[in-house]
């Protein structure tokens, strides 16, 4: 791995207690009803696995690939489009998975880009948010936790593609 120097920002206990939290409460949403689970990659991919195990409903799982921060540590504010879903969403209860929201500009893209498709519902969870980053209004019905404008990885959000398996969240201390 590269040289970051790390301080974890949030337990493994605390992710996991927070993730079986949300589940619990999205579960709760959609009894008895059938939900797509849209998983944004690469960064969500960890996160997702462990939503939907925490889901009491049938879960259809889709995959949703978009790139915004091109290997920085800051989001470029340009949505690049680098998977699409592999079967239509209308007329069907969303559930879209995020792994952290800073600017708002990426979830903004991808709510957009859901509802074109016309589901029934649409829904969002993250397990990050910034709200000291946001550079427009972004409105999400589920957050894990409001973290500090920090730069973090782990638990599937990397740095250089690095830091993903990590099994909770590290703050970025230094680049040396």
């Amino acid at each position: 791995m590269s040289n970051l120097k790390l301080s974890t920002y949030i337990s493994e206990e605390n992710i996991q207690k927070k993730v079986k939290e949300l589940g619990q409460a999205i579960s709760a949403k959609y009894k008895g009803k059938d939900l797509v689970a849209v998983c944004i990659l690469k960064g969500s991919f960890v996160f997702f696995s462990d939503l939907i195990r925490h889901i009491d409903s049938d879960v259809q799982c889709e995959f949703f690939g978009v790139s915004s921060y091109h290997g920085g540590m800051s989001s470029s504010g340009e949505v690049k489009v680098t998977l699409d879903l592999a079967h239509p969403i209308e007329g069907k209860d969303v559930l879209l998975v995020e792994d952290i929201v800073d600017t708002g500009l990426t979830m903004n893209y991808l709510k957009a880009a859901m509802l074109s498709r016309k589901p029934k519902s649409l829904i969002t969870v993250t397990l990050l948010e910034k709200p000291d980053a946001l550079k427009v209004p972004c409105e999400v019905d589920y957050v894990g936790f409001k973290i500090k404008n920090d730069f973090v990885v782990g638990y599937g959000l990397d740095y250089q593609g690095l830091y993903r398996n990590l099994p909770y969240i590290a703050q970025v201390q230094s680049l040396n």
